[in-house]
């Protein structure tokens, strides 16, 4: 017998054909026709100015599609649970692979969310100690803040056979703190706030801003509901009225006619002012909610959220309300050193979660720190735990700028985390500024030339190399330094703090200098944002622009947020001789077939639903006959179609000038929004738009002194310039700035530095340096030092 042998290479297999994402003509948003090719199990960065696209191409094309398709695999029964979605607007869409967006979304704020609860190592630790925990207190929902305690007994009727009556009792215990219903603190509204006793509502009781005796929504359905007498002093109340004044049920109440729907004053407090952005809310209304509610530590569970029973039971001393707040670095140890045959797999299952904490640099955290209060980037951080030890492969991870509230030093390891996930067989696509990120891509998209209607087209494409070597924005600025100043400002005072020890701060005391452009450094959770937020109090003088979510729907925008529409609708009412109010489409101006918001959506079910432009307005969101109504002639549809740049010039002169608007409109164009529409939604802002536009609200404030939170967040390298300029017009203009920045350009431009450290949690909150940015880095005594030293060549 002779054996043959194919000594040739074997022909590719078909199936390795499919190694590119490809992408034809997307439009979503900006985007005009973009086409481009993905290699898979590759790194792919995709860079641009802020507004360019990218976050269109990536999130709302690709992982949006990726998404969509997934969803169709179940059945419809399961798929009226899930968020419906739509096509995105795009041609062709071929060898997509399944997508997980680890994005910068807010984690919910609800007071009950945590840590611990949205990364699932809450579930595991109340198993362990229903398990372990002495005296032992029931099942795991005995040992969890959510669930409250249950009670009940009665009558059932058992039909089996004879059907027979017999009682019966039902208990189920829960871990819920019963006072502060596992929110760990107690809101108390100071009622003296909001009335004063001595007067009846006739005479004017209410002291609420903007609540007005002739008003029919608040003020009148409390004297007219015939639940109240009107012309009796509060305080002579009886104890059913008081109880109908402040705390009674909405019920359904006619006044002169008119079905209103009538609702205690505490519950109605809440609803109107404290479930509204407070930055959003007018000087005069942000400083009668800071005077009327206090919120202050549950004295009951001192904090915990947690029962006394929960508290009670312990695994070697410590109780669960103990191993949540202890630093998770320390809890990962203390777990390692419980063992147990019994609950083996369930103590492994959790020492993975823990450690992954320390191994993408959140080991500084606790499992009772609120979710609301994590930071963007640590957020984004959070949601990427459950991925890291995940045997999966040939899928596409799609991270949005994971470098957000990074110092150099970490840097580094989130670039390391990125590599693993590619070289274990993973598609890796990342929206992001830093160079230290773009520098490790396999493969570059750049996005733009411009933002806006400017952008929207790929620029380049290729690699690192290339893309130094291209004439684009991207690569012009890749290799930027900013150089440290020859000379520094000389502080004009000091503002002193003492003893501060806010989360992990060690009794710091530090003189942060006035009139100049100060920044405070360290690495991430070194006790920067507590020093500098809990520190520094905010009053009359002190203007704090912090990272947390804007609050808005889909009517809100721009001109709205910053209240650049109040002046543009009394330039119009004035102009035209009408109401402002017709200028509005969230009042008397809105299209009545779409109630002002340009589209009717149509709720299909376990579909997407869909949005259609109105045909009434054709999505100009107004009634025909305010349309007719010009100013400068343009109508107020067409002005809120116009970007921040071409609508300064609108009412910066000619027949339009309107000073008011102007102003706001200049301070936009600042902060670097000089793109965005007037009218666009906030709800299709990024996250570093967000905060520039916040940014830009303040800047009309009379503070002294300037407190910002990493305003380089979301910022294109071209862009951070612009910053650092409206910076240095801030101080000049006799302001004080403090910045909380990890990004070197802002630490080289500083006048002053204060670094944090050495380390994260319990290894930081200490000064570690205190002086100019060229002593830092002639020093090179701190890592903050060393990795400045290096940006500017030192």
């Amino acid at each position: 017998m002779t054996t043959s042998t194919d000594t040739g290479s074997p022909a590719p297999h078909v199936s390795d054909s499919h190694d590119l994402i490809r992408v034809h003509g997307a439009r979503v948003n900006n985007l005009k026709d973009v086409s481009v090719e993905i290699p898979k199990r590759r790194l792919t960065v995709f860079t641009g100015v802020s507004g360019s696209g990218k976050s269109s191409l990536v999130f709302s094309t690709i992982a949006a599609e990726s998404q969509r398709m997934i969803n169709e695999t179940y059945s419809a029964f399961v798929q009226g649970f899930m968020p419906a979605l739509a096509r995105p607007e795009v041609d062709v869409l071929e060898g997509l692979t399944t997508a997980i967006i680890v994005d910068q979304q807010r984690l919910g704020a609800d007071p009950r969310s945590t840590v611990g609860t949205v990364t699932d190592a809450n579930a595991m630790l109340r198993i362990l100690f229903s398990r372990l925990g002495r005296p032992h207190i029931g099942p795991p929902g005995a040992y969890a803040f959510n669930v409250p305690s249950v009670r009940a007994s009665g009558a059932i009727t058992v039909e089996r056979g004879n059907k027979k009556t017999v009682k019966a009792t039902f208990n189920r215990t829960g871990g819920m703190c019963t006072r502060c219903e596992g929110r760990g603190t107690v809101s108390d509204i100071d009622l003296t706030q909001l009335y004063d006793a001595s007067k009846s509502l006739a005479e004017g009781a209410f002291t609420i801003p903007g609540w007005k005796s002739d008003s029919f929504w608040t003020v009148r359905v409390y004297a007219e509901s015939g639940l109240l007498d009107p012309d009796k002093p509060i305080s002579e109340f009886s104890e059913q009225e008081m109880r109908d004044f402040l705390h009674r049920e909405p019920t359904k109440v006619k006044v002169e006619g008119v079905n209103l729907t009538y609702e205690g004053l505490i519950p109605k407090i809440q609803k109107s002012f404290l479930s509204k952005d407070k930055e959003a809310m007018q000087p005069h209304i942000r400083a009668f909610v800071d005077r009327a509610v206090t919120f202050t530590t549950c004295p009951d569970c001192g904090g915990t959220r947690l029962s006394e029973g929960a508290r009670s039971s312990k695994i070697k001393r410590v109780s669960i309300a103990d191993a949540c707040a202890m630093q998770i670095s320390d809890l990962a140890t203390w777990v390692r050193g419980l063992d147990e045959p019994s609950v083996a797999p369930l103590l492994a299952a959790l020492r993975r979660t823990l450690d992954s904490f320390v191994e993408i640099g959140l080991g500084y955290l606790s499992l009772d720190r609120s979710s609301g209060t994590l930071s963007g980037g640590e957020a984004q951080r959070v949601k990427m735990i459950r991925h890291l030890g995940s045997s999966l492969t040939d899928v596409t991870y799609v991270f949005d700028e994971p470098t957000i509230g990074l110092h150099p030093h970490d840097i580094e390891r989130m670039n390391k985390l990125l590599l693993r996930l590619r070289d274990k067989g993973n598609t890796v696509l990342v929206v992001e500024h830093k160079p230290e990120t773009i520098a490790i891509a396999d493969h570059i998209v750049d996005l733009g030339p411009g933002a806006g209607s400017a952008g929207g087209t790929v620029c380049f494409e290729g690699t690192v190399a290339g893309l130094r070597a291209g004439d684009t924005v991207t690569g012009r600025h890749f290799d930027d330094r900013a150089a440290l100043k020859e000379t520094v400002r000389k502080p004009t005072g000091a503002l002193e703090i003492r003893g501060a020890n806010a989360h992990n701060l060690r009794d710091v005391d530090v003189d942060v200098p006035l009139g100049v452009l100060t920044v405070v450094t360290g690495v991430a959770g070194s006790g920067k944002s507590s020093l500098v937020h809990g520190s520094i109090p905010p009053g009359e003088n002190v203007v704090s622009v912090d990272q947390s979510a804007i609050r808005g729907s889909r009517r809100s925008n721009p001109a709205t947020y910053t209240g650049l529409l109040d002046p543009i609708r009394k330039a119009f009412a004035k102009a035209n001789g009408v109401k402002p109010a017709l200028f509005s489409a969230n009042s008397e101006g809105a299209c009545p077939e779409c109630n002002g918001a340009g589209v009717v959506y149509t709720d299909l079910g376990m579909m997407a639903g869909v949005a259609t432009t109105c045909e009434e307005c054709e999505g100009k969101r107004f009634q025909p006959a305010v349309l007719e109504y010009r100013f400068g002639g343009r109508d107020i549809s067409e002005v809120l179609a116009m970007p921040v740049t071409e609508a300064a010039e609108f009412f910066g002169d000619g027949e339009a000038h309107t000073p008011a608007a102007h102003r706001i409109l200049r301070r936009l164009a600042d902060v670097g929004l000089g793109y965005l529409s007037l009218g666009q939604p906030l709800t299709t802002l990024s996250g570093g738009e967000r905060q520039r536009l916040r940014l830009a609200t303040h800047m009309a404030d009379k503070g002294g002194v300037y407190v910002l939170d990493e305003p380089t967040a979301g910022l294109h390298l071209a862009d951070v310039r612009q910053l650092l300029g409206l910076l240095d017009r801030l101080v000049d203009s006799g302001k004080s700035v403090v910045v909380v920045e990890h990004h070197q350009a802002v630490m080289a431009h500083a006048d002053w530095i204060i670094d944090l450290g050495p380390g994260a949690g319990h290894d930081g909150g200490r000064i570690v340096f205190e002086g100019t940015p060229a002593d830092l880095v002639a020093g090179r005594s701190t890592l903050t030092g060393e990795h400045l030293a290096a940006y500017v060549g030192a």
